[in-house]
């Protein structure tokens, strides 16, 4: 367990917790602004109460998203209408996180989801309390497509199908929407996929069908699963029961399982999903007397092949995360080929504007045989563009700025000069750091 962990509680409906094969990042209570908390997965315990936060949000933080393609870099959404992208080390830092690699400003309203592009290399999607969906380029720091006219209400949920060509999305507005981002279309649409009022959840299975979570007019809980060919009548609809707690979807590609954990229970229950009828299949339920607050998912590659995992939750208490392991009984100690199939790595499939100009590719695949071994800390670069280079004024005339280019140029010859002088010193250091090993090599065998 991580323990005295003061969980979050605002009033929105995501998981507060996103898992990784390094970190456990969790958002937290914090007075004056917004934070969360980042956790390697090993100190577990009691936390001491002056635990370093990520505290960079003017407002509470709603949703944080760990990137698919390098294990340190997070995302996170904030009711102060702002994304910052954080670069987490592999150490524990002393002090508070309170400097981004890069802050993503567009929305006017809060912003609710953020989720990352499942193969394409920077991509990050977030939709805000304004309606609006934007697709931003996070290795340069702008936004690269924006879908401000697609909803007309609060969206709910935003989900990538496995290459990131489409994304489902839920709305107050009851709409079910398949949007294809890059042709600012809406290519299929459903409405009142669920006849309740509640919120609804859509997630996209790996064939492409759609899972969605809502609720009946007598407000029981549903289940459904949707085929795009036939979009008028689920393929397979079940009622679960009739607490009030929105149900998350959480799904395994390789193994066809979907979990389902609602906000305010005490259970799991998952389902199997196969090609045939009834195509939706109860498999069983996870009880505990605690309920949960959010949930986080481990990635597949995070997992322990050794001990048969399938599926690892981080469920969040109202002081503390729990661990919570699923496992295959299995008599042999040998790999289990049958759990586990080839699985989506951290390496990107496309470079983001080979993903704009409209390529797409499946996510590149990675062996589980010999367990995966997180790579070292990668540091995302950012380079922006000189905004004033590329795009016409927009808006009322502004007074030309007094930095001229002449300036610029002589600063930015300073500032190589000093990189020069810099990287003098550190190698005229790293020379008398190897002099003074080798003398203490020879003074450690002198001595023997």
């Amino acid at each position: 367990m991580y323990e005295d962990i003061r969980v979050s509680k605002v009033t929105w409906d995501s998981s507060f917790c996103a898992v990784n094969p390094k970190f456990l990042a969790i958002i937290v209570e914090s007075g004056g602004g917004g934070a969360f908390m980042v956790l390697p997965l090993i100190k577990t315990g009691r936390l001491d109460k002056n635990f370093p936060l990520v505290t960079g949000h003017m407002a509470p933080v709603l949703d944080i998203d760990w990137c698919p393609h390098n294990d340190n870099v997070i995302a996170s959404a904030s009711e102060d209408t702002t994304i910052m992208i954080w670069q987490i080390p592999d150490y524990v830092p002393m002090r508070n996180m309170t400097e981004p690699i890069v802050t993503l400003e567009g929305h006017s309203k809060r912003v609710g989801i953020v989720t990352w592009h499942p193969t394409a290399r920077n991509i990050l999607l977030s939709a805000g309390g304004d309606n609006m969906i934007i697709l931003w380029n996070v290795g340069t720091g702008e936004a690269l497509l924006t879908l401000d006219d697609l909803h007309t209400d609060l969206i709910y949920n935003v989900c990538w199908n496995h290459n990131g060509s489409l994304f489902v999305t839920t709305c107050k507005d009851k709409h079910l929407r398949i949007i294809d981002p890059r042709q600012h279309l809406v290519v299929a649409e459903k409405f009142k996929p669920h006849e309740g009022a509640r919120p609804v959840r859509a997630i996209f299975m790996a064939d492409g069908k759609i899972f969605t979570t809502g609720f009946s007019k007598m407000s029981e809980r549903q289940l459904a699963l949707w085929d795009l060919k036939n979009f008028e009548e689920p393929i397979a609809l079940q009622e679960m029961d009739t607490s009030n707690g929105v149900l998350l979807p959480f799904y395994d590609p390789d193994s066809s399982i979907v979990y389902l954990c609602g906000k305010g229970d005490s259970s799991i229950r998952y389902f199997e999903i196969t090609d045939e009828a009834p195509y939706v299949h109860y498999l069983s339920t996870y009880s505990s007397k605690e309920p949960q607050r959010g949930m986080g998912f481990m990635p597949k590659r995070g997992l322990d092949v050794s001990k048969c995992e399938i599926a690892r939750f981080y469920k969040l208490h109202e002081r503390k995360c729990e661990p919570i392991v699923m496992t295959v009984p299995r008599k042999s100690d040998l790999f289990q080929d049958d759990l586990y199939p080839d699985t989506p790595g951290p390496e990107p499939a496309l470079e983001a504007d080979e993903w704009l100009s409209g390529k797409d590719a499946e996510p590149i695949l990675i062996s589980l045989r010999d367990g995966y071994v997180p790579v070292k800390n990668r540091e995302l670069k950012v380079t922006k563009k000189n905004i004033l280079d590329s795009r016409p004024p927009t808006g009322p005339r502004r007074s030309q700025s007094t930095c001229d280019s002449n300036f610029s140029r002589s600063a930015l010859e300073e500032l190589l000069e000093e990189i020069r002088t810099l990287r003098q010193t550190v190698q005229m250091h790293e020379k008398r750091i190897s002099d003074l090993e080798n003398k203490l090599c020879q003074f450690t065998n002198g001595t023997d």
